[in-house]
């Protein structure tokens, strides 16, 4: 396996084995694990992908989620982002699919919404648009080790509340129907998740998120964007150009992710798996105290 460095201090290129190799070969998961906690993004180029595949991949790293209600592919382990209505028509810009694409143009960690938060997202690109649709990661693990240690000290242990809600009301209020809203009730974490494995803490934050314990929600807002900024500088960030049959996955514990904008004429259909954190993944440490 030969990995090859994309982005600035994190992410790679896996060269040499591919998705069905990881599911099939112990020794090709445990290296492409290392991988995944060292470097926090993995991409693996021209593979032969179909939603069988990218599941078994997935099922190797932990317990796949369910695609939550109000989603395309719910109930499923895939979750379906396209712009491509039933009757392969192209969705117009307010149709809900269209509307959701808005909302993951904001900065965000997968289920850091849920009750059990996500380990890795695997996505995987099933219709590239001819020009944008890219996907940009930054590490927030990078960004805890930037802070200083007065800082570092204040927020170790800071309690986090967020909601699926919080990200789709910035862009929509009426984005979630209440049954949508009632299925994912607010959650509270730690502001950081400690890696397990290598000892390396990075922030937990995203636009899911909205109030910190013991502040009032105009500071804690103010706190949560000034941290996503800085975490986001453009000198920070990789910004993945897909091409047809790319699959990247990234540890939703020490990134965080946004897509952007793509022409409305044209089409563009990605399948994503999410792999459900266990304690073992740090999770424990992740709960705020009773």
């Amino acid at each position: 396996m030969e990995l090859v460095p994309l982005g600035p201090e994190f992410g790679v290129e896996v060269r040499g084995i591919g998705l069905i190799d990881v599911a099939s070969s112990d020794n090709a998961y445990r290296a492409t694990r290392v991988a995944l906690d060292e470097h926090s993004v993995l991409l693996f180029r021209e593979q032969d992908i179909t939603d069988d595949v990218q599941a078994a991949f997935s099922r190797a790293f932990g317990p796949l989620e369910r695609v939550k209600i109000g989603s395309v592919g719910a109930g499923t382990f895939y979750s379906r982002l396209h712009n491509i209505a039933a009757d392969g028509s192209l969705v117009p810009p307010t149709h809900q699919q269209a509307l959701t694409a808005r909302a993951n143009q904001l900065w965000h960690t997968d289920s850091s919404f849920k009750q059990t938060p996500a380990l890795a997202s695997v996505l995987s690109a099933r219709i590239v648009s001819e020009r944008g649709g890219e996907t940009e990661f930054t590490s927030t693990r990078q960004a805890w080790s930037r802070l200083p240690p007065a800082i570092q000290a204040r927020l170790r242990d800071a309690i986090v509340t967020h909601a699926y809600a919080n990200s789709r009301d910035q862009i929509e209020p009426g984005l979630m129907t209440p049954a949508e809203r009632a299925a994912v009730p607010p959650v509270r974490w730690r502001m950081t998740w400690r890696n397990p494995v290598n000892d390396r803490t990075a922030l937990y934050i995203a636009s899911h998120a909205y109030a910190i314990e013991g502040m009032g929600e105009n500071e804690a807002r103010a706190l949560l964007a000034e941290l996503i900024a800085d975490a986001t500088r453009p000198e920070f960030t990789y910004r993945h150009e897909w091409r047809p049959d790319d699959v990247v996955m990234w540890d939703n514990r020490a990134t965080m992710h946004r897509g952007h904008t793509w022409p409305h004429d044209q089409a563009r259909s990605m399948v994503r798996t999410t792999i459900s954190a266990v304690d073992a993944d740090g999770l424990a440490e992740l709960r705020p105290s009773a």
